[in-house]
């Protein structure tokens, strides 16, 4: 583990603002959005329109991480993802979203998932996973990944890379006629060969018009998860990996999750589309 000391809460900056002429989603200004009614499998034009999403949503995260060096700050990153996706006609899915203030999430170090961004400056040495959303033509498209800040040590770099191959692995476990438990098993199975934890709290979801739809995918293996994995649903897989134990403590802020021991943890997440023989991954940019 890193010598460095763990993290504090920073300084907010005020909330951005979105054109007027971006679409919001339906939950902002609410204090939570409405529960989804509507089916898991999706029609082609939907899986289209959430490819734009969720290219956007790549790029956005790929602009972001352009700037990810010693110095930096969080808030920064944040905008500069706010801004990519609104100059592409993209509202940030997250901001608004249950009161979140911000347009992207940055969890460093030993954050699991939801960390906000702020005045914190990115250390050499440091990991930070961006957390990337975007809401256009009425769906959303979601995905993140750990990235490397400065001269990061090997036992940081390893966890990151074999989070990343977790998730490569778990996309080619989906099939159609399986149970979403393969999911976790795949990745539980590889992350024990490390002896990293696997977070089991915060999971991959359904998505399309909503955010998160219901459809809970497991990252451990799971066997009371026995949804049929069928063509057309969509969904993300994002496991979280850690050097430690699975459990953690949430800060004051109700959002920022933070491994028990202290330990670093990583993440990986795409977007996928169901197909008949496997899956696509809607966020590529």
């Amino acid at each position: 583990m890193s010598g460095q000391s763990l993290l504090v809460p920073g300084e907010l900056s005020p909330t951005r603002s979105v054109p007027g002429n971006i679409r919001r989603p339906e939950y902002v200004g609410k204090p939570a959005p409405t529960p989804y009614s509507g089916p898991e499998v999706q029609d082609s034009e939907t899986v289209e329109r959430m490819r734009i999403a969720g290219r956007i949503a790549a790029q956005a995260m790929e602009e972001a991480a352009k700037h990810i060096a010693p110095g930096v700050t969080t808030d920064e990153l944040d905008r500069v993802a706010h801004e990519f996706m609104c100059d592409h006609g993209a509202y940030p899915s997250t901001l608004g979203y249950r009161g979140f203030p911000k347009s992207l999430c940055a969890s460093i170090n030993e954050v699991i998932c939801h960390g906000i961004p702020d005045s914190t400056v990115l250390r050499d040495g440091d990991i930070v996973n961006l957390d990337v959303t975007a809401y256009i033509n009425g769906v959303h498209g979601d995905n993140n990944a750990t990235y490397l800040c400065g001269d990061v040590a090997e036992e940081s770099r390893l966890l990151v890379e074999r989070t990343r191959e977790a998730l490569n692995r778990a996309i080619k476990a989906v099939k159609p006629g399986r149970q979403v438990n393969v999911i976790g098993r795949v990745i539980e199975s590889y992350a024990k060969r490390f002896g990293y934890g696997v977070v089991r709290d915060f999971t991959g979801h359904g998505i399309n018009s909503s955010f998160h739809s219901g459809l809970i995918i497991p990252h451990y293996d799971a066997a009371h998860a026995t949804t049929v994995i069928q063509p057309g649903m969509t969904f993300t897989i994002e496991p979280m990996l850690t050097l430690g134990t699975h459990e953690y403590d949430m800060w004051d802020d109700g959002w920022t999750v933070v491994t028990k021991d202290r330990k670093r943890t990583a993440q990986f997440e795409h977007t996928l589309a169901v197909t008949a023989t496997g899956a696509e991954i809607l966020t590529l940019p």
